[in-house]
């Protein structure tokens, strides 16, 4: 059966892969690409082992090495190693004014019959002050820890 996606590096891309698997500084994804790429190798001095010799070799399944050689052949070899960015953007949901107003909430004194400020107390205190429409109480965590402030 002949392969659709045919791994034939340069001599450029074999030495870039051999230098980013001898750094060790990539991550281990990145690195086990880099090795299934260099032996999937069909040019002249490659080693052109079988997905099933690769798979095997590297405890990857067939289907990981089909798929890097697919990658290798739609976006290149840098954009086979390298993590493909995220496409979703995400909305957020406190600006920097809302973020004062939490900042401000947070440092002052709780409502009274409350001991301290809670995350949800925080949360449901910003919708009531119409700061924000909805806001969730791992959003408000995760400002308050940004900003380095405690609840204890």
């Amino acid at each position: 059966m002949k392969k659709k996606y045919v791994v034939k590096l340069t001599e450029e891309e074999r030495t870039y892969l051999a230098e980013k698997i001898s750094s060790g500084v990539e991550s281990a994804s990145s690195l086990r690409r880099a090795w299934v790429l260099l032996k999937a190798d069909q040019g002249e001095q490659g080693p052109a082992w079988s997905d099933a010799h690769i798979s095997e070799a590297y405890e990857i399944s067939p289907t990981s090495v089909y798929q890097i050689r697919r990658r290798y052949y739609q976006r290149g070899m840098k954009g086979t190693i390298a993590r493909k960015k995220p496409e979703r953007v995400y909305e957020r949901c406190l600006d920097g004014e809302a973020e004062a107003h939490l900042i401000a909430m947070t440092c002052g004194d709780p409502p009274e019959g409350y001991g301290r400020w809670t995350l949800r107390l925080l949360r449901d205190e910003m919708v009531a002050l119409e700061y924000v429409e909805s806001v969730s109480h791992e959003t408000i965590r995760s400002t308050l820890k940004k900003t380095n402030l405690s609840l204890g």
